[in-house]
């Protein structure tokens, strides 16, 4: 598949049928995150795959919200990786101080993003979830409480009939600029 033909069928997933995934392409998948690139190649991240039960389904509840309808999907799931952000390299340290910025969270973006193309590539569907109870998922995952967790994400194959959703973006003249804003 062409990289542009990936990025157009890579989309958020929120329907998925009772199938396990290989250990085989989970694996492929998570080393395609752990190739991810980051600042001075710190690898800020620790993938924690969940496949088995009720482990899965708990970190699944973590998602749901009383009174909200988000999230409720991942119930149907059958992996969820959760990324946790680890302590970079003293000098991406240094340099994320100097300049403001947050590297080892702009790092697991990049890594949570060849989760879900790889993903995509292998058939698998993937939705990034960034609304949990993070102490819970900590709790459940027995990580440590210093610790932080950027992002859910799951796996699961979609129903043959799932709806490819037409992608709705701002058009590239509202988005691009050439040699100043």
């Amino acid at each position: 598949m062409l990289f542009a033909e990936l990025v157009q069928k890579r989309q958020s997933d929120r329907k998925y049928i009772n199938q396990p995934i290989s250990t085989e392409h989970i694996l492929q998948i998570i080393e395609s995150a752990r190739l991810a690139p980051s600042a001075s190649n710190s690898q800020p991240w620790t993938f924690v795959v969940v496949d088995k039960e009720p482990t899965r389904t708990e970190i699944a509840k973590a998602t749901i919200t009383n009174g909200l309808p988000i999230n409720k999907f991942a119930l149907d799931v059958p992996v969820i990786i959760a990324i946790v952000v680890e302590q970079p390299k003293p000098l991406t340290r240094f340099a994320g101080w100097l300049k403001k910025r947050d590297f080892p969270w702009i790092d697991i973006g990049i890594a949570a993003e060849h989760i879900c193309l790889q993903a995509t590539e292998l058939g698998i569907g993937s939705c990034m979830i960034g609304w949990f109870d993070e102490n819970k998922v900590k709790q459940i995952l027995k990580i440590p409480k210093n610790k932080k967790v950027g992002l859910l994400i799951t796996l699961g194959y979609t129903p043959d009939n799932y709806l490819h959703r037409q992608k709705i973006r701002k058009p590239l003249n509202d988005v691009l600029k050439f040699n100043s804003y």
